[in-house]
This record gives C-alpha cells, structure tokens and sequence, in this order.
C-alpha cells in the first residue's frame, strides 16, 4: 500500500483495514488538497485486494472534522465554490462507493462537511461527547456534499430538517436514538471499537461483501444520483446571493449575521 498523498490524510494499514486520520489542525476541516487526496486514497485502496475494510477518524480529542475551510468561500467566487463543491462530491461519492466496508469513528465534533464524511460511510460509531450538525445555512450555504440526501435517508425528513433548515445540533446520544449512528461508545473509543468491527468484516468473504454493498445500495442508487448533483448545483447558485457572503464573513468575524433575504 503506497502512502497518503497528502498530509492531511494519514495512512495505518492494520491487517485487513485501513485507517485514515483527518489531520488538519485544529478542526480536521476539509480543502481542495484533502478532498482531492480522499478520493485518491480511495481510488489505492479499492485497488488493494488486501483491504477489506477502511476505518476514518479525526486526530486530536476534539473534532472527527469541522467540515470546510470557510476561508475558501469568504470572497465569494463562484468559481471556487464551484470547484470546491466538485470536490466535495468527488471525495464522499468515492468513499460512499468503497468497495469494501467503510466506518466512521466519530471521536469529537462532526460539522457539515465533517458530518457528510460520516454520512458516505457504512456505518458510524460517535462517542459519548461527540455533537453533529449540518449547520451550513447559518453561514448562507447549504450541505453540497450529500448532506441533505443521505442524512434523510438515515434518519427521515421531519429529523433532517431540524437538523438542516433549524439548524439543530444533536448529540450523540440523540444521533444514536435517531439512526444517525449505530454503535454509542465511551470517550476515546470510537476507533477501538471501528477496528473490533472491522475485524469482523474481515471474517467474511470480501467478494460476497462487495456485492452486498452494491445490492444494498440499490434503492438508494435509484434516486439519490440525481439529488446529489442538485446539491451542488443549488449551492453554487448561492454564491449569487448577498445572504452567502454576509454569512460567511460573519462567521470569520465571529459577529452576528445580516440577513437580506437575497
């Protein structure tokens, strides 16, 4: 297994599984360079017949991942957004169709993007402390990366829309109540736990595994394409509004927003 291609994404091969570490200080948050390593790492891995299974997590104590650097989004460039936003799909769309089982190890703050890492995954597991929000239109922008599609297939439209037009944070108590994660774990045992269960995996037949995936993966594949691209279509238009700008820079200026309702 050839290493990460970027230092944001630290590699450890463990038998069968892959761990991945989001490692960009001091909220794990997401750029061009990361979501374009995501989806190159994955692309290693899906060509590894060794890996069975990919584990991710965040480093530090604090965050899984804080989700975009809003700094790329402060100018308000249409282009950048449109660019960022591509990568966004890129990287969760490539972790979403891992051939193998993909688990999230959810030891800290999962935000936007952070959360929609989470949601391309199989299967999540958050500690006790963890909090998750898609919290993007409080700063003008909205989820571009499946936010809106796969948190309601998880959890249902009435959960989704607290989460996504109210902007409500859960923690990972509710998360677990909810659907929105399988397995609840004391703090800093999320990776632990992600490896027991990728070990697991392992006991099967990595073939079978992937067919399943893929049948499993049917219903969803059915609709969702298309509103995934919607996504980010949608969130480039933002980049039109006055609301998307105010809201971005009044969260760099840690002030409250103006909206304009345009």
């Amino acid at each position: 297994m050839s290493m990460s291609p970027t230092e944001k994404l630290q590699l450890d091969v463990q038998g069968h599984t892959a761990v991945v570490t989001i490692n960009n200080p001091a909220a794990n948050t997401w750029d061009a360079e990361s979501l374009s390593g995501l989806k190159t790492l994955i692309a290693a891995l899906n060509a590894d017949k060794n890996i069975y299974a990919l584990v991710i997590t965040g480093s530090g104590e604090k965050f899984f991942s804080a989700g975009a650097d809003l700094k790329m989004f402060a100018s308000g460039d249409k282009a950048v957004a449109q660019d960022i936003g591509l990568k966004f799909g890129q990287a969760f769309e490539a972790l979403a169709d891992f051939r193998g089982v993909s688990i999230a190890a959810i030891n800290g703050f999962a935000m936007g993007g952070g959360l929609e890492c989470a949601l391309a995954c199989d299967i999540r597991i958050a500690e006790e402390q963890a909090q998750l929000a898609l919290p993007e239109a409080k700063v003008g922008l909205l989820p571009c990366a499946g936010g809106t599609q796969r948190l309601t297939a998880l959890v249902g439209a009435g959960w989704a829309k607290r989460m996504i037009l109210c902007g409500e944070r859960v923690s990972a108590e509710t998360a677990h109540r909810i659907g929105l994660v399988e397995e609840l774990v004391p703090q800093g045992e999320s990776l632990q736990a992600a490896l027991n269960m990728a070990s697991a995996v392992a006991q099967q037949s990595p073939v079978a595994v992937s067919f399943c995936k893929a049948l499993i993966h049917e219903a969803r594949d059915a609709v969702m394409p298309k509103g995934l691209i919607l996504e980010r279509e949608r969130f480039v238009q933002l980049f039109d509004t006055v609301d998307q700008k105010e809201g971005v820079n009044a969260f760099l200026e840690k002030r409250q927003p103006e909206w304009k309702n345009a």
